[in-house]
């Protein structure tokens, strides 16, 4: 059965009445009426022509009766969720008691009011349709956020890709040009060195080999930097690498435990977690003044897990929290890329730890991987 109010005005509250009492039916409309809010109101008895509105006609609330013959006001509520429609629901019955009602609230139903109660109902429609609102603005605001993080991950993904991309180019490049040049002056010294008349001659000869030779060794480490071909051997002798060369720089003990794990992950997760160690231990040298550094290489139970901890005087939570601390929000970024999360603990005067965890379970190749090396 369906009974229909005229609107009193173009812009009125479009209302759903789920009851099968027409005498409730216009009490309704005379406690709205009492209140002067504009409103055109649909009754229906039944979870057919329930449905049917909903698909046919917009509404701006749902008022139901809690027990109707043959189905209950959460039989309704079950259709509202399942539809397109996305409405505020108001329980509208006799005494159903608080138990009922509390449990009608925790699925998701607006609010309850007794029939008994009507002279608040303006006031209850008006303060649910606001509060849906607002929850619909809430849940508006959190998909844009989600959808904002999406974009801002890919892009983030895009940029690391770029920069490796461009690392491995400029690493091609100083192989190929500056060291066949630096070749090329090998072999001149070395003929002019054999050659060489005087004594003073063959000094210079020596003192540009030297001069050669380290011009040689930075462009090699300037290039093991920017791409790291160690990885080939896999990631535990990587790592040993950067341990070993960061002590010989810093002169600060560096160890470096684990399983030495075979680390069958993908090249993607190794890049990561060897700038995740690189990163680290720059700003260790940088910043730390520690005199001792540990670092756990571990892929045990199917987790790649990089710890690096230094004795140093920890960081700050300003240092911390401050935005332009890209190195850190860098390497976050790039432990989500590969599926995985980057921990800091630190503690002013303790030291700090730098932990990067990365599951290995369903690691597949990416068809992008070519990216990263």
């Amino acid at each position: 059965m369906l009974t229909t109010a005229p609107h009193l005005q173009a812009l009125s509250l479009a209302i759903l009445h789920l009851e099968d009492s027409e005498l409730d039916h216009q009490l309704v409309c005379r406690a709205l009426r009492k209140d002067k809010l504009p409103f055109a109101i649909t009754r229906v008895d039944s979870l057919a022509d329930f449905a049917q509105q909903l698909a046919q006609h917009p509404f701006d609330i749902i008022l139901a009766d809690y027990r109707l013959p043959g189905f209950t006001a959460l039989d309704a509520w079950a259709l509202l969720k399942a539809s397109p429609a996305r409405l505020p629901f108001v329980l509208l019955s006799g005494a159903i008691g608080e138990p009922a009602a509390v449990a009608a609230i925790q699925l998701g139903i607006s609010d309850y009011l007794p029939k008994d109660d009507l002279h608040n109902l303006a006031r209850m429609i008006g303060s649910a349709i606001e509060v849906f609102k607002a929850k619909a603005a809430e849940a508006r605001a959190v998909a844009e956020l989600a959808a904002s993080e999406r974009r801002l991950a890919h892009f983030a993904q895009h940029l690391q890709s770029a920069i490796e991309n461009e690392r491995a180019a400029i690493a091609r490049e100083i192989h190929d040009d500056i060291g066949g040049s630096l070749a090329a002056v090998r072999l001149d010294l070395a003929w002019i060195a054999r050659h060489g008349q005087t004594a003073e001659m063959r000094e210079h000869v020596a003192t540009a080999n030297d001069m050669l030779q380290h011009a040689i060794g930075a462009s090699q480490r300037i290039m093991m930097n920017l791409r790291p071909a160690i990885l080939d051997q896999g990631l535990h002798p990587a790592i040993q690498w950067l341990a070993e060369s960061f002590q010989r720089r810093s002169g600060v003990k560096t160890s470096l435990l684990g399983n030495q794990p075979g680390m069958l992950s993908s090249k993607a997760i190794q890049l990561t977690a060897y700038r995740t160690a690189q990163e680290a231990l720059t700003n260790i040298s940088k910043y730390a003044q520690c005199s001792e550094v540990k670092i756990d290489l571990s892929d045990a139970e199917g987790v790649l897990t990089l710890e690096i901890s230094d004795n140093g005087g920890g960081i700050s939570d300003e240092a911390l929290a401050n935005p332009q601390a890209f190195g850190i929000r860098g390497l976050k970024e790039r432990a989500k890329v590969v599926g995985g999360w980057l921990d800091i603990s630190t503690r002013p005067g303790h030291g700090t730890t730098v932990i990067l965890t990365i599951p290995l379970d369903g690691d597949i190749r990416s068809p992008h991987e070519a990216d990263f090396l």
